[in-house]
């Protein structure tokens, strides 16, 4: 599947130090582990010999050892001790099954799949999704999660890109529910959508706001653009009215980082690069204090949608013009023949 050639994250890159750890990613169990230098290694959960877990064992010496008999793996998979025949030499059919791994953003990334999935740790079909904010030094980098949702990958990335939930599910927070004053409501103005490579960019969003981000003092209309940078992954843009925000110059970007557990759960983090000015435990835990409480408003939302997978015909749920970006985010997928997490 198509999915597989795409980079997913899979864990906080600070989560996978001197043990190996155990994640899912498209309904495969993957071990992480990181070898004598700290290169970060991804392979199948299981050992060759009798298909136990490999992430109930531990990192030795730069090798990974299975819990189960404690033959040891080096990083290139091969099976170099046996415990019970310490003379013996490993064929080279003895060897652990390898994904290709990353570093990037503070999170670990996977590829399943890709030209030398199972036998190389290098090239894949495609790039890991951009995130332009990550080489900006004026702001502050930050990751809030992992959260755990009873929905598809794809869903989550729709909810991301819709504006027409604010006023009713984070509603004192991105949006107000409709009033007498046209500057306090729901209705979305038109925008522009456009096809990329990597999925789609939304430009000329606007939405009325009590408060964007941390630092409002004000309510104020918000400048938003979003880009679609793999089947799974976004990044969402915010410029407020400057007269809106106590800090000069604000401004923001949050990369959407999904990784697909299974076609109906997914694992979910956000990436902040913000203009910040405190930088220590307490400010770090208001910035997340703030994304998780939007996130939580999401999640139910989210979890209650039926069918848990994201429908690619567009005659399956109904769709209005403020719906254009998620319209294309379907076409998107399926016009690339994506098809976990989706029916």
């Amino acid at each position: 599947m198509i999915e597989a050639s795409h980079w997913h994250p899979v864990a906080l890159a600070e989560s996978v130090t001197d043990h190996p750890v155990a994640v899912t990613l498209l309904d495969q169990a993957v071990v992480l582990w990181r070898g004598e230098v700290g290169i970060v290694h991804a392979w199948a959960d299981q050992c060759p010999h009798r298909g136990a877990r490999f992430s109930l064992g531990k990192v030795i010496g730069g090798k990974l050892e299975c819990g189960y008999h404690g033959w040891q793996f080096a990083a290139s998979g091969q099976c170099l001790f046996v415990p019970a025949m310490p003379a013996f030499t490993a064929p080279a059919t003895h060897c652990a099954r390898r994904f290709q791994a990353r570093e990037a953003y503070g999170l670990i990334w996977v590829c399943t799949g890709g030209p030398n999935a199972g036998s190389s740790n290098t090239g894949s079909v495609f790039e890991l999704p951009s995130f332009a904010a990550e080489s900006d030094a004026a702001l502050y980098k930050l990751n809030c999660g992992p959260y755990d949702v009873a929905t598809s990958a794809p869903r989550v990335v729709e909810n991301f890109l819709d504006m027409a939930h604010f006023g009713f599910v984070h509603e004192g927070w991105l949006g107000s529910r409709p009033t007498a004053t046209s500057t306090a409501s729901t209705t979305i103005s038109d925008y522009l959508v456009e096809p990329t490579a990597t999925g789609l960019v939304a430009t000329n969003c606007k939405a009325w706001q009590p408060r964007s981000n941390v630092h409002s003092t004000a309510p104020a209309q918000v400048e938003y653009r979003y880009e679609v940078t793999a089947p799974y992954c976004a990044l969402l843009t915010k410029v407020p009215d400057p007269a809106s925000v106590a800090l000069a110059n604000f401004r923001e970007s949050i990369g959407l980082f999904v990784c697909p557990l299974t076609s109906e759960s997914s694992r979910v983090w956000f990436r902040l690069a913000v203009a910040h000015t405190e930088l220590n435990r307490a400010s770090d835990d208001k910035l997340r204090d703030f994304q998780h409480t939007i996130f939580m408003q999401d999640k139910p939302i989210l979890e209650s949608q039926q069918p848990k997978r994201l429908p690619l015909d567009l005659q399956a749920e109904r769709h209005t013009a403020a719906d254009k970006a998620s319209s294309a985010y379907r076409r998107h997928l399926a016009g690339m023949g994506i098809t976990f997490g989706v029916c």
